[in-house]
């Protein structure tokens, strides 16, 4: 395993239940896919506190943070059929991911989970 990024985050759910009432953010933030999966979600505020983080320690992984033009809506989270979580990303982060590591297909690897109060997620960014 080439490790090329990792990246943490951890999100107050009560911040993101503050948010997710404002359309502008939620559009600004998440994708229409992510959007639509969360209207069979019950816990919305920690449905959208982990995607916010993972979306996060993504951007830290890369280890830009949101700069060169990359947004939170150029990341996707999403589940399997399982549960288990992916993050999609836009042919702007893989131009810059290819550009940056010189690599065209890193493997993403990402861990959510919540409590009550807060949210986290990790990401790996591995070079295969």
């Amino acid at each position: 395993m080439n490790i090329i990024g990792n990246g943490v985050d951890i999100v107050e759910n009560k911040r993101i239940n503050k948010l997710i009432d404002d359309k502008k953010f939620i559009k600004r933030v998440f994708t229409d896919k992510e959007i639509r999966f969360s209207k069979n979600i019950k816990n919305k505020t920690n449905y959208y506190a982990k995607r916010f983080a993972a979306k996060e320690a993504f951007v830290k992984a890369l280890g830009t943070g949101f700069r060169n033009n990359i947004n939170f809506s150029d990341i996707e989270v999403i589940n399997n059929k399982l549960g288990k979580p992916k993050i999609n990303i836009s042919k702007k982060v893989r131009t810059f991911i290819k550009k940056k590591f010189k690599l065209d297909k890193p493997k993403i690897y990402v861990s959510l989970s919540d409590e009550n109060k807060h949210s986290i997620a990790y990401v790996i960014l591995e070079n295969t």
